[in-house]
């Protein structure tokens, strides 16, 4: 019934996430999932863990600096879960909120916000979204204008990706 755990490598571009999403929500029986990442010198991953057609579960790793822009996602509902590390929220009007280890962020549909991993170690989040995007009418992500914005676009702050050799965030086998 139940497959045993794997570790789930990031998608690195916004097809590779969908193509995840949609492999994932075709499961119809339970299964088992790793919160395991590698962790980052720069830039950020995205790893679906889980997804149905009204859930999506995603690891998310950022290096310490990494950051996104201001964005709304018109038609979902999401919130992320801080496992390690710190991030400065923001909503529209540069409101903020620090959060850290243990704590969490609700963003109803449509609300404008962006953060920033504040800790030196890289940010390890859950996000946590209602419904997969198979759900959702484009555009998926909206910027500050209302235009559309992809998450993997130098807009949103997109710079490549520099894992950390041999360091990882969940693993049984390290301190």
């Amino acid at each position: 019934m139940l497959d045993a755990l794997q570790f789930t490598p990031p998608a690195l571009t916004n097809k590779e996430m969908k193509e995840q999403e949609v492999a994932l929500s075709d499961k119809k029986t339970p299964y088992v999932f790793s919160l395991k990442g590698q962790l980052l010198d720069q830039g950020r991953t995205d790893s679906v863990l889980a997804a149905t057609d009204d859930l999506t579960i995603r690891l998310k790793i950022y290096a310490s600096g990494g950051e996104n822009e201001l964005h709304a996602h018109p038609h979902e509902d999401h919130s992320f879960m801080i496992l390690q590390g710190s991030a400065r929220f923001f909503g529209p009007d540069d409101e903020a909120i620090e959060l850290g280890q243990w704590e969490g962020i609700m963003l109803p549909r449509g609300n404008l916000y962006k953060f920033f991993a504040t800790s030196e170690e890289p940010l390890v989040m859950i996000r946590v979204g209602n419904p997969n995007y198979k759900k959702q009418a484009a555009p998926y992500r909206l910027n500050a204008k209302g235009e559309e914005m992809r998450g993997d676009s130098k807009e949103n702050k997109t710079v490549p990706v520099i894992f950390r050799e041999g360091a990882f965030f969940g693993d049984r086998g390290s301190a």
